[in-house]
């Protein structure tokens, strides 16, 4: 509860960095190198990846915590003339989500999770995952591994999804002075 008010209060005052407007090249990468399927953008803000990838031919699904999100989302999709279904939904039950997936996208919505909501959130992406598809997860990593620190490890994102999941790729980057990397998953059969 604290979380989603947290989100929020952020839409409300217009202080959400994350939402650049601009999708990553990581992403305008994937596209270009892939047919159009099914997507789904975890975390997906006002939508800004959303609208990229629909206008790539994919056939995409938004969840986001933030109604104000949601709801922005929903506005700039309908002025692009677009159809992307959008839902207000806690990415660490995903009760709402249904069908599988060819592609899903993270971008600072894992890391951003306690350790237990991270374990949950795992365990339930596994099922729209379609065996061969495809997650890519940007994630802040921590500056020093010898102490105990908000964001995972490399080591440990990878442990929370390689039961379903093969690491393919691994992109080691900063983002506004902080350590992070685009890690590319594959679905295993």
């Amino acid at each position: 509860m604290i979380r989603r008010l947290f989100f929020e209060l952020k839409y409300i005052l217009g202080r959400t960095p994350w939402d650049t407007g601009i999708s990553p090249p990581e992403l305008m990468a994937f596209l270009e190198n892939h047919e159009p399927g099914r997507a789904l953008d975890i975390g997906c803000g006002t939508g800004t990846n959303l609208i990229t990838m629909a206008r790539r031919g994919w056939q995409v699904t938004g969840v986001d915590v933030s109604r104000l999100a949601i709801r922005q989302a929903q506005r700039k999709a309908q002025a692009a003339g677009l159809q992307i279904q959008l839902i207000r939904d806690d990415v660490t039950s995903f009760e709402n989500i249904t069908g599988t997936f060819d592609l899903a996208l993270d971008i600072g919505c894992f890391h951003s999770l306690s350790q237990e909501k991270r374990t949950r959130y795992a365990t339930n992406l596994n099922r729209f995952i379609k065996a061969g598809g495809t997650f890519l997860l940007y994630t802040w990593l921590p500056e020093n591994t010898n102490v105990t620190n908000l964001y995972p490890s490399q080591v440990v994102v990878t442990q929370f999804f390689d039961q379903h999941f093969d690491l393919t790729s691994i992109e080691h980057g900063t983002y506004r002075q902080r350590t992070s990397a685009w890690l590319t998953f594959k679905r295993k059969d």
